[in-house]
């Protein structure tokens, strides 16, 4: 896989891990879901926590999650839409566009 396509899909990844895993937490916690989703949200943030050491060497902490955090705005915004059923307006969609902009310069900016 290419480096770049690879390190996009890890991000997304992580994402999903983040945003999983805290929901997860989130219904355990705040909507009274059994134990057993609490711990299945918390070993999912334990993944999202993984993921981003996968990211080229190139890559480092600062700079992969500086990156991620532009990514994991637009995700966020997904994942409300398509869980939640709550469509983001337009200054969340421009902001989203923004962010992804920002990170994509921050990741793949040459250097």
């Amino acid at each position: 896989m290419p480096s770049m396509f690879r390190s996009v899909v890890l991000f997304v990844l992580a994402g999903a891990a983040e945003i999983g895993g805290g929901y997860l937490v989130w219904l355990w916690l705040r909507e009274g879901r059994p134990l057993w989703v609490g711990l299945l949200g918390a070993l999912t943030l334990v993944l999202y926590g993984i993921l981003p050491t996968l990211q080229p060497a190139s890559f480092d902490f600062a700079r992969a999650y500086a990156a991620y955090g532009g990514l994991f705005i637009a995700l966020s915004l997904l994942w409300g839409q398509v869980v939640e059923g709550r469509t983001p307006d337009s200054p969340s969609l421009w902001g989203a566009g923004l962010a992804l902009i920002g990170a994509g310069i921050i990741a793949y900016w040459p250097r």
